[in-house]
C-alpha cells in the first residue's frame, strides 16, 4: 500500500478520534458499537470488538454491511472508509452525495484544464460573495508533475522534430 494512501483503519481511527458519540467525547469502540445497534431500520451488529479489530488494522476486509453500519452511525459517506487515494478527501465525498454537485461533476468531465481552472475561479468568487467559507485548493489545480512526463533522449528528441516538420 502506498504512503499516501490511508488504510481502513487509519481511516477509522481518525473518525473515531474526530466525531463525538453521544456522551460528547471521542467514539471509543464500545460506544461505535452502541451507535451502530442504536441505528434504526435494520443493519447488522457490529460488536465492539469488531470495531477494534477494524481499528487496529488486524481486520482488514470487514464485510460491506459492517462498513455501511459505521459510517452510518459516524455520519459519513462509506466510500471514505475505503482505502483509496480518491476517497481520503471527506468534504468532496459528502459534496458528491448531492445529485445537483454530481451533475456540475459530469459538466465538468472533459473540460480542457484551462476551462476547469476558470470554472475553479468562477466558483470561488462566487462562494467569497455569498460568504461562504472558502474551500482550501487541493493537489489536484496544480499542473501535472513533471516526474510523470517521459523525457526524450536527443536522438528520440531530433527524430520527434523530424516527423513533426514532415508534417508542415
Amino acid at each position: 500500500m502506498s504512503s499516501s494512501r490511508s488504510s481502513i483503519a487509519d481511516k477509522l481511527r481518525a473518525l473515531m478520534a474526530g466525531r463525538r458519540g453521544p456522551n460528547g467525547r471521542s467514539h471509543t469502540s464500545r460506544s461505535l458499537s452502541a451507535s451502530v445497534d442504536a441505528l434504526p431500520g435494520e443493519h447488522p451488529s457490529v460488536s465492539f470488538a469488531a470495531v477494534a479489530k477494524i481499528a487496529n488494522g488486524s481486520q482488514d476486509n470487514p464485510t460491506v454491511g459492517t462498513l455501511l453500519a459505521l459510517c452510518e452511525a459516524l455520519g459519513v459517506p462509506p466510500a471514505h472508509l475505503l482505502p483509496h487515494e480518491a476517497y481520503d478527501d471527506l468534504e468532496a465525498l459528502k459534496a458528491f452525495e448531492d445529485p445537483l454537485a454530481r451533475q456540475v461533476l459530469a459538466l465538468l468531465n472533459g473540460l480542457p484544464a484551462s476551462e476547469l481552472r476558470g470554472v475553479i475561479t468562477d466558483l470561488e468568487g462566487r462562494r467569497a460573495h455569498l460568504g461562504l467559507e472558502q474551500v482550501p485548493r487541493g493537489s489536484a489545480d496544480t499542473q501535472p508533475s513533471k516526474r510523470n512526463k517521459r523525457r526524450r533522449k536527443a536522438d528520440e528528441a531530433a527524430e520527434y522534430a523530424a516527423d513533426s516538420l514532415e508534417g508542415l
